[in-house]
């Protein structure tokens, strides 16, 4: 099967510093996390979880992609996507 995101919930890890979001693969649930600094721009001010949400929705397309290629890598328990993965 391919990764798909039919749910287009998403929530902020304050934990992780990072926005969570999940992929899935037939009836499996895959969690990712893109960390807060992926979705901000080089010398941004401090954002609220509501801005890192915002940023999340309006990248969402390239973050999926991003996620199907890290996806394709092996599978593994959980996803974190960082600034690099982007590049």
């Amino acid at each position: 099967m391919t990764l798909q995101f039919p749910n287009r919930s998403r929530r902020f890890d304050e934990v992780r510093n990072a926005v969570r979001f999940i992929g899935h693969d037939g009836m499996f649930e895959v969690p990712f996390f893109v960390e807060a600094a992926a979705l901000t721009l080089p010398g941004s001010m401090e954002l609220s979880e509501a801005d890192f949400l915002t940023a999340f929705d309006a990248a969402r397309g390239s973050i999926h992609d991003v996620a199907r290629e890290a996806y394709s890598y092996g599978r593994r328990t959980s996803y974190t996507l960082t600034e690099a993965d982007f590049r």
